[in-house]
């Protein structure tokens, strides 16, 4: 599972970072609300940890838009605010939790845990295609689809973003966790095997390339413009 950590305080974001690596959690961290919308379009999380107060502006904004664009996405705030119409404030705009600092540090992990473990699935079901990132497993039809891997990862990616063209280089920071150790050509071979293992065996389509753009999830889509 992917976290995202959003914290201007830096000894506190290493904290909890630290805290979230130690319990095998994938974790990126920022500082500011620009790096953390930055992140949030290019990566899905299970789980965003936002200070209420940052340096460039209200983590309550950004915790909006995750909710609303991101249902399965859990959030919750990290605030010194300690009274009551804050925290009602904060559960209006849709969060998971509300941890009022400071906080026990071994009681923070045991809330995470356990907003993770009980947070709703992760599969994206698109009419009768069903992709679940729990298991990496595809099925069509509830026919199983034998995809695993950086495949079964840049198909999800896409279909989560299914309303936007994605970068070779968006999928690189997103998918691969030294992008700069890699070639572009291995989101071309991902491509192929999805194409290999889904679209000529099942008769579908489902990744466009969009020239000079990038990618385009596009099963069960009828918009062709500009692609090849």
């Amino acid at each position: 599972m992917r976290l995202l950590v959003v914290e201007d305080e830096i000894t506190l974001n290493k904290t909890i970072v630290d805290g979230l690596l130690d319990e095998g959690y994938l974790v990126d961290s920022v500082e500011n609300l620009a790096d953390a919308e930055y992140f949030i379009e290019i990566r899905h999380y299970d789980l965003i940890i936002v200070d209420w107060m940052l340096s460039d502006g209200s983590g309550l904004g950004i915790a909006k838009t995750v909710k609303s664009r991101f249902g399965k996405t859990a959030v919750v705030i990290l605030s010194a605010r300690d009274d009551k119409q804050s925290i009602l404030d904060a559960f209006d705009v849709g969060i998971d939790d509300y941890i009022t600092k400071p906080f026990d540090f071994d009681i923070f992990i045991a809330k995470i845990r356990a907003r993770l473990r009980f947070g709703g699935s992760n599969c994206i079901a698109i009419d009768d295609l069903i992709i679940d990132t729990d298991d990496e497993k595809v099925t069509l039809n509830d026919k199983e689809i034998e995809l695993k891997g950086k495949p079964f990862e840049v198909l999800s990616h896409l279909a989560r973003h299914r309303d936007q063209i994605v970068s070779k280089e968006q999928l690189l920071d997103s998918i691969w966790e030294e992008p700069e150790l890699v070639t572009p050509n291995v989101i071309e071979v991902a491509i192929n095997q999805i194409r290999q293992k889904m679209d000529k065996p099942l008769g579908i389509s489902t990744i466009d390339t969009v020239r000079r753009r990038g990618y385009r999830f596009c099963y069960n889509s009828k918009d062709d413009d500009e692609l090849d």
